[in-house]
């Protein structure tokens, strides 16, 4: 293992790809725990999905600790959207909080699956010289 020493004081990016890191992680688990309370994984799925868990959360503690970054800094407070991730322990996937974070409501949107649809055209000085239409379906459900 690779070990690295005298990290900038400041992390660089560090905390952003950590924060990000950390999303999908919980995103992960919330649907781990979905599948889980539905009766979709085996016994030997579970124990993988829980040791990966683990594992990644090991990881980000670790590489926390080598950029001097408190992991509790990853849960940023967006305002009146409210924080990016649950307060630890605040959330169990299908329960309502009165506070959702950001990663409750993806993992709804995950559950229930969205549709989103939308055209995106790019120029430059006054001429348009892309145009994309994008329709994307989200869903945690096979189609």
């Amino acid at each position: 293992m690779q070990t690295i020493s005298n990290p900038k004081p400041d992390g660089g990016l560090a905390p952003l790809l950590l924060t990000v890191v950390e999303l999908l992680r919980q995103l992960l688990q919330a649907q781990v725990l979905r599948r889980m309370d539905a009766g979709m994984l085996s016994d030997e799925e579970l124990e993988q999905a829980a040791h990966s868990l683990q594992q990644l959360e090991q990881q980000v503690i670790q590489l926390c600790q080598v950029f001097d970054i408190n992991p509790a800094d990853l849960n940023i407070n967006l305002g009146e959207i409210g924080t990016l991730l649950p307060v630890s322990g605040d959330y169990y996937p299908g329960q309502i909080s009165n506070s959702p974070s950001v990663v409750e409501l993806l993992d709804r949107l995950l559950n229930t699956g969205v549709v989103i649809e939308g055209h995106l055209d790019l120029g430059l000085a006054r001429l348009n010289l892309i145009h994309a239409n994008l329709k994307l379906i989200l869903t945690s459900k096979p189609l």
